[in-house]
């Protein structure tokens, strides 16, 4: 019996599962293998993007696990330099992923130096009405980036996904997304490896009073924060284990510890998104 992954609402009134599984940084040799394995475990939510040049292994992955499409929620992003071409670009992911439709689909990063992230939305909004994107969202977008698309269009995202795990917790940036009932999604939860975050008392100590990984205490940490999160691993055994969560529960103090792990902007590991273009 697959376990039942808790949803959350959206702003378009569409349920998103609140655990995924994300393809960031796998091989696209990789990908097919690794996203059956996350299906066969019982994800039903996968994270991808035109830039990982790896959306044609998530396809091959969903067109022989057969699960009924409906089950499914799919996401796909808009890269940097395709953010006046977005419908082409769509079709190019589309087709790749062998889908009629993505059920979200992101602005990658504002590159505010382009200028043309509001432009990208307003496409991404006539995409939305044509159903090839069910949900329309972006990423990596800060407080003033949000601003200015609700200045702009009628259409609020309904996702923002950031980078966000314990050493970089960009409260405000999550309380300005939710100020517009924008949902927050984490990339990087796990820090991406590049830190000894897993190794922190405050995160090692919860995971041996559970009987869990501190892996799985991280993102139990992110799931009660009401974020949607899609570790990433390349390991089956780790696959299966990120999905393994939702039998415990951290008390108020261990989610209190993990929070004061928060090393604001020396936390971040990957790129600002004031910079990035």
């Amino acid at each position: 019996m697959t376990t039942s992954v808790p949803t959350v609402k959206l702003n378009d009134g569409r349920e998103i599962p609140q655990l995924g599984y994300g393809v960031f940084k796998v091989d696209p040799a990789e990908t097919k293998q690794l996203v059956a394995e996350a299906l066969r475990v019982g994800y039903r939510h996968i994270d991808t993007a035109a830039i990982y040049g790896n959306e044609e292994g998530v396809g091959q992955a969903i067109a022989e696990s057969g699960i009924p499409r409906e089950e499914l929620w799919i996401t796909t992003k808009l890269w940097n330099d395709r953010q006046t071409d977005a419908a082409a670009a769509l079709d190019e992911s589309l087709e790749k992923l062998g889908l009629d439709y993505v059920d979200l689909y992101l602005i990658h990063w504002p590159t505010p130096e382009k200028g043309t992230y509001v432009e990208a939305w307003k496409q991404l909004i006539e995409l939305q009405k044509s159903g090839k994107a069910r949900s329309i969202g972006v990423s990596n977008f800060f407080p003033e980036h949000l601003d200015e698309l609700e200045s702009q269009t009628p259409v609020t995202p309904a996702v923002n996904q950031i980078e966000l795990h314990p050493y970089l917790q960009q409260w405000k940036d999550i309380d300005a997304a939710r100020s517009h009932g924008i949902m927050v999604e984490a990339w990087g939860p796990l820090g991406q490896g590049k830190s000894d975050l897993l190794e922190q008392p405050e995160i090692t100590e919860a995971a041996e009073a559970h009987g869990v990984t501190p892996a799985q205490v991280v993102i139990r940490w992110h799931l009660q924060n009401g974020t949607i999160v899609f570790p990433k691993s390349a390991n089956p055994e780790r696959i299966a284990e990120n999905f393994d969560v939702f039998d415990f529960e951290l008390s108020d103090s261990e989610m209190a510890g993990i929070t004061g792990l928060d090393r604001g902007e020396e936390g971040r590991g990957g790129a600002h998104p004031l910079e990035f273009n």
